[in-house]
């Protein structure tokens, strides 16, 4: 019985010693993002030419999100994966996007971050291991963040865990956790 082989990339991707473009690796990463947000229940739509500071337009029905995709490829020479939190040498602001999505690769892991978390970080890290308490460990695969209205009931055609679902009081517990200023909490171990 003959064993079978993994799909490949076509011939065209096997290059010998041609990396793809940032730009093109960017574009993996926004595919990815469409097909996923999309698998879950989320209306995402694409802004016409590349002059917005945002990527895609999330709806969940009650909302629309200004959302940016980043992508990490390959670990940086650590255990980590980096990702830029600016755009054409400017920090990302609450009044150009509402959330950075982080999508690593090699591990098929999404991080969903509000753009308030992001601080004045030039590059954000990420440690996607078991054992990681890293500073945006908490976010990942925390689609529920763009899925909660924040002011009414979920949209139930949205399939994404919920957190808040799942806490023992049934609080949103990164809503919880913020201070009044409306700032994220500080991190418990930022390892950066």
């Amino acid at each position: 019985m003959e064993k079978e082989s993994a799909p490949t990339a076509p011939d065209s991707a096997k290059k010998p010693g041609k990396r793809p473009t940032a730009s093109r690796r960017g574009d993996v990463g926004e595919a990815a993002f469409l097909t996923k947000a999309t698998s879950l229940g989320f209306d995402v739509a694409k802004p016409w030419g590349n002059s917005c500071r945002f990527d895609f337009i999330v709806h969940t029905g009650s909302h629309c999100w200004r959302v940016q995709v980043k992508s990490a490829h390959q670990k940086d020479g650590h255990r980590r994966y980096t990702v830029s939190a600016r755009a054409d040498n400017a920090r990302y602001t609450k009044d150009t996007i509402d959330f950075l999505v982080a999508y690593i690769v090699p591990r098929n892991l999404w991080y969903i971050i509000p753009v308030e978390a992001i601080g004045a970080y030039p590059l954000l890290r990420f440690y996607p291991y078991p054992e990681s308490s890293a500073r945006f460990e908490r976010y990942r695969e925390a689609w529920c963040l763009m899925a909660c209205p924040r002011d009414g009931p979920c949209n139930p055609e949205i399939s994404v865990h919920r957190r808040c679902a799942a806490s023992q009081s049934g609080e949103c517990p990164f809503r919880a956790q913020r201070t009044t200023e409306g700032q994220p909490p500080s991190p418990v171990n930022d390892q950066d």
